[in-house]
């Protein structure tokens, strides 16, 4: 595949939908052909699990989100991102397989390395190039909110499992890079489109 997959990853509230339209603006700026997804959704089965993982059944039991989330990924990998990767498109994702890690492997205690094992079988080797990690503090992440969904309802105390997972995934993973989420959204975009330039060895 010749196109390009960066994910952004954080905590609720990091800004990543607001710094992944920003930074798709720009590539699109520079003669780049940009789609930008989200997860869960993007498709209509995936538009369906959404509604299910994020506004209904507050009694999902951590493996059954799990694989609510594996499978709407499964059909975003297969339906949208390999056309798109094998076009030459870029795709900049709000989440992706690595908010799975670090909220139902990390978070939710089922396993980093399980989650991953569970959901590579669905993506079938369509994984990101590049995890930008938007770091934040859980607490500004939270206070930035206007809505919460259900998982973000749960509280502080999940948000910092996921956040100390996203740390050692941002340590151990050459495919994830930090940046400090907590500034203005122009320094958070420039920084990231520095990342992307550097990754892949572009101009951006």
């Amino acid at each position: 595949m010749s196109g390009r997959y960066i994910a952004f990853e954080g905590v609720d509230g990091a800004g990543k939908s607001t710094v992944a339209e920003a930074v798709a603006e720009q590539l699109r700026a520079d003669g780049r052909q940009v789609v930008t997804v989200r997860e869960p959704g993007a498709t209509a089965v995936g538009e369906a699990i959404r509604e299910i993982l994020l506004h209904s059944h507050d009694d999902l039991v951590p493996w059954a989100e799990a694989l609510l989330f594996a499978a709407a990924r499964a059909q975003l990998a297969e339906q949208t991102l390999r056309p798109l990767l094998e076009a030459g498109a870029w795709v900049l994702s709000d989440r992706s397989v690595y908010s799975s890690l670090a909220y139902q492997g990390g978070a939710r205690g089922l396993g980093v390395d399980i989650v991953r094992t569970v959901n590579a079988a669905g993506l079938s080797g369509v994984w990101p190039d590049l995890v930008i990690l938007l770091d934040v503090e859980p607490q500004t992440g939270l206070a930035r909110e206007e809505d919460t969904d259900r998982i973000g309802a749960e509280g502080l105390a999940l948000q910092q499992r996921v956040a100390a997972t996203y740390r050692e995934l941002s340590a151990s993973d050459p495919r994830v890079v930090s940046v400090d989420g907590a500034g203005d959204v122009a320094s958070v975009v420039a920084a990231s489109l520095q990342q992307i330039g550097e990754r892949f060895d572009e101009s951006v």
